[in-house]
């Protein structure tokens, strides 16, 4: 691990006042922990679904860190990192598309991204066979794929430490330490590999989670 170059406790509104919101998402603070949650009924399917962005971009060669502490499920939890605009676009640029949560907004419209979902515990198919996917976006890539070690929201013990390393194409993603896959971007498929950009969390409704210590650090 290389030098700490951001460091975010998320433990209070201050603490995340520049962060955006996409999607009928609600923040709170009520254990000194980022809440997330969806405002809107599970039955309006993509549209309950959220995404909080960080307001720091980062460039390529980094690590990125969180505490993760699950509280209800059903529901998935997603990050994305090196999201970037089209065209060299900022992802915050007013010119691209408006963005509200439905997930077909970021992996099939103006900006890429890679995106790593974990406690996938939305459909039947999902909490039957834990999995950890990573997909690449423009387009619906699923290029890396490894077992999620995670328990149920009930039986879970947070926090959970989620680490995904990205440097030059070198993608690797562990919980707790332990590596659950690891993918090399090699230009293929969706496009050259990707670097810089931005981070953010994504929840599917209607899960609750809470996440706390965010950090990024400096490869070498």
């Amino acid at each position: 691990m290389g030098s700490l170059i951001y460091s975010n406790p998320l433990a209070t509104p201050d603490d995340v006042a520049g962060f955006r919101m996409e999607g009928p998402g609600v923040v709170g603070f009520p254990r000194g922990r980022l809440r997330l949650e969806s405002l809107a009924h599970p039955d309006e399917g993509q549209a309950a679904n959220l995404v909080f962005w960080c307001d720091e971009s980062f460039g390529d060669g980094i690590e990125i860190s969180w505490d993760f502490h699950p509280l209800t499920e059903p529901g998935l939890a997603i990050l994305f990192f090196h999201a970037v605009g089209s065209e060299g676009r900022d992802l915050f640029d007013p010119s691209l598309k408006a963005r509200t949560g439905p997930y077909d907004q970021y992996h099939s419209s103006d900006i890429a991204a890679y995106h790593v979902s974990y406690f996938r515990r939305m459909w039947p198919t999902e909490r039957r066979f834990h999995t950890c996917n990573l997909r690449k976006s423009p387009g619906f890539h699923l290029v890396a794929q490894g077992a999620d070690p995670l328990p149920g929201a009930l039986d879970a013990d947070p926090p959970y430490r989620v680490r995904v390393t990205v440097a030059d194409g070198d993608v690797s993603f562990a919980i707790d330490g332990l590596t659950l896959f690891r993918w090399r971007d090699e230009d293929a498929p969706g496009g050259p590999r990707l670097a810089g950009g931005r981070v953010g969390f994504r929840q599917m409704a209607p899960l609750i989670a809470e996440y706390a210590n965010l950090e990024v650090h400096r490869l070498g």
